[in-house]
């Protein structure tokens, strides 16, 4: 529930300081929080990781449009959309540098026994729930793969 306080506490401050994007970011992230908890067969609170989930999917949400409009030409599109990743990006847990994952990727790899590309659902699922939050997926899945050849 810490984080939906948070996110609260900085929806009043955009709103006091008329920070549209700001505004429109967190209130993207309480609507999906929100959307969250009333789904069929949801709990009444929402566990830290379905949290970080919906944070990161909102991210990535943005990023991905902010790329499809840069490659149209259309910058005076994709700056809002990063400009909004930036916002909701700062209730998501300090990213790790590409060398912390990779460790992480080993160190998982040497655990599971893993020798070829047969194993990377196995490896992705567990240095994903061991990095949630800290970490996005496609860079996740390109280390993998790299040390899976």
């Amino acid at each position: 529930m810490g984080l939906q306080q948070d996110i609260m506490a900085a929806l009043k401050d955009a709103m006091k300081a008329k920070d549209q994007t700001a505004l429109t970011a967190l209130r993207a992230v309480k609507s999906a929080i929100l959307l969250a908890k009333t789904e069929s067969g949801a709990q009444d609170e929402l566990t830290e990781d379905q949290e970080l989930k919906i944070l990161q999917k909102q991210v990535k949400q943005r990023k991905d449009s902010a790329a499809v409009y840069q490659e149209q030409g259309r910058e005076d599109l994709a700056a809002p959309e990063l400009a909004e990743a930036e916002i909701i990006s700062q209730f998501l847990p300090e990213a790790l540098s590409e060398a912390e994952i990779e460790k992480v990727v080993i160190a998982t790899i040497d655990q599971v026994g893993a020798s070829g590309m047969k194993d990377m659902g196995k490896v992705m699922g567990l240095v994903s729930k061991q990095l949630a939050g800290q970490a996005d997926g496609k860079t996740i899945s390109n280390i993998v793969k790299a040390k899976l050849i």
